[in-house]
């Protein structure tokens, strides 16, 4: 129950709901015991007046021999006629239920077990419309089997339903006026309790757009402590990502402004007097061939930013990966033939047993693609030593693991810098191949997005050049996991 709804949760007003809420509705019962325990209290004192008063009379009724005699003195006639406010009646019964004395209306009690002698029996009842409480006590005959007297006497209740009253009012109007006075204190305990997030919230506020510096949990209580840290790690992620940002762009910067530099050279070389017409072929080759290197560098900076923006978010979708790459290799094969090298595929045929899993198609084509680039960039080919490029899936359809491999011949990778070239703009030394140094990271940035793990080799161990051997596993589990939809 919520006493005060609200559009936007708040922890003040959820606090304050669920300590209010149960104490409002212990109002009404608390209400209802105090009169049960009032109604207890007044009945007591009258209960043992009314006792009192009917045994006074008893030792008035002397029955002997089956005669019955009963002579009120002017003392018990006093106490027989009330007062101001209530009616005091009596009634005096002989064994066959004929009334001696007293007054008629007074109901019999009723009861299924045998009354025994001497006991007062307490009840309930009406008197020409008034509730009454009624006093009931059987005598005993001088012979065991002489039938029983009934002498009841019955007293209206108008005092004892003021003295309830009374007492109902004695304790209830003090918690009606402490009430407001605890939820005062309630409401202040919470702003006080709370404090400390606006204190937080106020340091936050007050940092300029650049401090990324950690909070101090050391002066917050223990309960805000886990959201200080969190907010912390969230500051201290936030750090290092610009700081990534920053040197990207600032590898980015340097990545383009060779070949913009050697354009600008070239047309300067194109413009100058004197040219003939072979420099001024030769400069426009030039300045063809760095406006490609150009073309090419922002292509991969726009692919590596897309895959880095699409974050764990990516459509999924099942995937063959044997077709996909299929389809790679045969978008390749005209630019590995330019270069003369020999590309093909081989292993798991498109639609085969266990070479589909969950994953994005567009970002596993740009993987390949990837891949394959650089095998064809870095890999040389001659006559005598023609370049082979390879691209290879394999399928455990039992254990539902996809095994991607592109393997050439080239030079291969250095073990001291494969970790490396994973990194944006980095080319190991002494490579004079065109290139951008974003066709592994990006490689690397949608295999985590499809749970996949990559892994540098030598293709072909103790020879020489022992060529590149790139591995991709990708688990059909793991992706299913992750997957936005069930797989159809």
């Amino acid at each position: 129950m919520k006493l005060f709804q609200r559009a936007q949760r708040s922890l003040f007003g959820e606090i304050l709901d669920w300590m209010l809420t149960p104490l409002l509705l212990l109002v009404p019962v608390s209400i209802g015991v105090t009169w049960l325990v009032a109604q207890g209290i007044a009945n007591a004192p009258f209960d043992r007046a009314l006792e009192a008063n009917i045994q006074i009379l008893a030792r008035l009724v002397d029955v002997e021999n089956g005669r019955i005699q009963f002579v009120l003195p002017q003392p018990a006639r006093e106490i027989l006629g009330g007062d101001d406010i209530d009616r005091v009646y009596y009634q005096l019964l002989d064994g066959h239920g004929t009334l001696l004395s007293g007054e008629r209306e007074i109901p019999v009690p009723g009861t299924d077990d045998p009354p025994i002698p001497g006991v007062v029996y307490l009840s309930n009842g009406q008197i020409h419309g008034k509730a009454v409480r009624v006093a009931s006590l059987w005598i005993a005959g001088t012979t065991p089997d002489a039938p029983l007297t009934l002498l009841q006497v019955a007293e209206t209740r108008e005092k004892q339903s003021v003295l309830a009253t009374e007492i109902i009012k004695g304790v209830l109007l003090p918690q009606f006026a402490i009430l407001p006075l605890a939820v005062l204190l309630i409401w202040l305990a919470l702003v006080r309790g709370i404090k400390p997030l606006s204190v937080v919230e106020a340091r936050i506020r007050e940092r300029r757009p650049g401090d990324l510096s950690p909070l101090d949990e050391s002066s917050v209580p223990l309960e805000v402590v886990p959201l200080v840290l969190s907010v912390n790690d969230l500051l201290n992620k936030l750090n290092d990502s610009i700081g990534t940002q920053k040197r990207f762009l600032a590898d980015a910067a340097h990545q383009l402004k060779t070949p913009l530099a050697g354009l600008r050279m070239q047309a300067d070389l194109a413009q100058r007097e004197g040219a003939n017409a072979n420099e001024l072929k030769q400069s426009l080759k030039q300045i063809g061939r760095a406006s490609v290197r150009a073309t090419h560098t922002v292509n991969q900076l726009l692919s590596l930013a897309r895959a880095e923006g699409s974050g764990a978010n990516i459509g999924r979708q099942p995937c063959d990966l044997a077709r996909l790459t299929i389809e790679v290799v045969r978008e390749a094969v005209p630019r590995a033939i330019d270069k003369r090298i020999d590309l093909g595929y081989e292993g798991a045929e498109a639609g085969a047993p266990g070479v589909a899993f969950e994953g994005n198609p567009t970002l596993l084509k740009e993987l390949v693609r990837n891949l394959l680039d650089n095998a064809i960039n870095y890999t040389p080919s001659t006559p005598e030593r023609p370049g082979v490029i390879t691209a290879r899936v394999l399928a455990d359809p039992f254990g539902r693991i996809v095994v991607l491999q592109v393997e050439d011949n080239g030079p291969g990778i250095p073990e001291s810098e494969r970790e490396l070239v994973f990194q944006p703009f980095y080319r190991v030394l002494g490579n004079e191949a065109d290139g951008s140094g974003l066709g592994l990271p990006i490689v690397l940035e949608i295999a985590r997005q499809h749970f996949a793990t990559v892994r540098l080799e030598d293709a072909h161990p103790g020879q020489h050049p022992p060529g590149t051997l790139v591995s991709l596993r990708f688990d059909a589990n793991e992706s299913e996991r992750h997957a936005t939809r069930p797989r159809g």
